[in-house]
């Protein structure tokens, strides 16, 4: 009896061909034992450079038009320069002085307090209106639009659409006439009807901004907690109370930032509407009047500088006293 030798080779696995090639390459890419390690991609200089390539040019953009602007205001701030000539004296802290002694260009700060009182106004319509309408609603989604809308419009257009609104005989007083009021009074013709007509203008404008910030946060909410709540028997105080208002406090923390940098640089309306006159000059306006109308470029630096800090300070401090906190309803 012959006894038969299998001599065929022995069949492999499923997938144990690629595996081995997938082997071999890995090999080959590390090498044979003794041999240096290949460089890969991952400790290539290329690699570790390329986030750096798609910064460069943002980074030269925001280091040309921002930092390198300021370092230069910063400098002026100390020099008489007048804006034309290349001729820029050292005048040490003497612009400094000025804006502390001499009222009439510290008092202008005062006007700022018609736009914190507006700003808060603003900040308690835009939370109500995001209150109500982030519950089911008919037509919110119209009312939302109405709210933001006012944002979308260009400050310009607005100063002149409200300039026509304000002036004698102008919509305002064609409305009060039907219902008998006395339209005599001129709402841009005293410091403080003109200071408070403006401040309205802004609370107009701005409501919007806050308003989306603000219905952002709320629907970010999980809708599971509302269920929760109104199977618990609370109603919509109830849950905007302890359940809205916890919620959005980091927003609230900065609309309010927001409405205190704001009230400090206020420019476009007041400059388009009354130009600063009848005591509503604000600090900006004041600033771009002391170094295009009257050359005094060294001394509006100082001025941009004060106001740099103080708003820088009121932020810190108001950081300090209401920091982040996590919030966790669950």
């Amino acid at each position: 009896m012959t006894e038969t030798t299998d001599t065929a080779p022995a069949q492999s696995p499923a997938g144990a061909a690629p595996a081995a090639r997938g082997a071999d390459r890995g090999a080959a890419r590390r090498g044979a034992p003794g041999d240096p390690p290949g460089r890969s991609w991952r400790s290539s200089p290329l690699r570790q450079i390329t986030p750096w390539l798609f910064l460069a040019i943002p980074l030269a953009l925001l280091i040309t038009f921002t930092y390198v602007p300021v370092v230069n205001m910063v400098f002026y701030s100390f020099t008489d320069w007048d804006g034309i000539s290349p001729d820029r004296d050292f005048t040490g802290v003497d612009n400094y002085t000025q804006i502390f002694t001499r009222p009439e260009l510290f008092r202008v700060f005062f006007v700022s307090g018609y736009y914190l009182a507006a700003s808060a106004v603003q900040i308690t319509v835009a939370l109500y209106f995001a209150a109500v309408l982030s519950f089911d609603l008919r037509f919110r989604t119209f009312f939302k639009g109405i709210l933001f809308f006012p944002y979308l419009v260009n400050g310009v257009a607005i100063g002149f659409v409200f300039l026509y609104f304000f002036q004698d005989g102008g919509t305002l007083d064609s409305v009060l006439s039907w219902f008998g009021a006395d339209t005599d009074h001129a709402w841009l013709g005293d410091p403080v009807s003109a200071n408070t007509s403006l401040a309205g203008v802004s609370v107009w404008r701005y409501t919007g901004l806050n308003f989306v910030l603000f219905l952002g946060a709320i629907q970010s909410i999980p809708g599971e907690l509302y269920e929760a709540a109104e199977l618990d028997g609370a109603g919509k105080w109830q849950q905007f109370r302890y359940i809205i208002a916890p919620s959005i406090k980091p927003v609230l923390s900065l609309s309010v930032i927001l409405a205190v940098s704001g009230s400090l640089a206020v420019f476009e309306i007041p400059y388009i509407m009354t130009g600063g006159a009848t005591g509503t000059s604000t600090f900006v306006i004041q600033t771009v009047k002391l170094a295009f109308q009257f050359n005094k470029t060294g001394l509006a630096s100082a001025a941009a500088v004060v106001l740099l800090l103080i708003i820088l300070l009121i932020t810190w401090i108001q950081r300090r006293l209401v920091p982040d906190e996590k919030v966790d309803l669950v």
